[in-house]
């Protein structure tokens, strides 16, 4: 007899694997220096700092933040819709 629940295991270990991953990306950054800009970005895609010309702007980081998190929220919805669908 087949298990119907035996793949909660596969499922329990990705999920594990993505949250190590999730964390390794935390600890990692991107700097970009471009045309006067830098950015500084965290592996897992949350801004951390704009500078423009050497002033630091984070008014920017929080609403690049902000548009990502809704992108995010977007793209879940979706994914929602389409799996529910018949």
């Amino acid at each position: 007899m087949v298990n119907p629940l035996g793949g909660l295991g596969d499922l329990q270990k990705l999920q594990q694997q993505a949250q190590k991953m999730q964390q390794a990306l935390q600890q990692e950054q991107v700097v970009v220096e471009k045309n006067g800009v830098k950015v500084v970005m965290r592996g897992d895609q949350q801004l951390i700092e704009v500078s423009v010309d050497g002033i630091i702007e984070n008014r920017i980081a929080e609403a690049v933040n902000e548009a990502v998190k809704k992108t995010q929220e977007l793209a879940a919805q979706k994914l929602i819709e389409i799996s529910t669908q018949p």
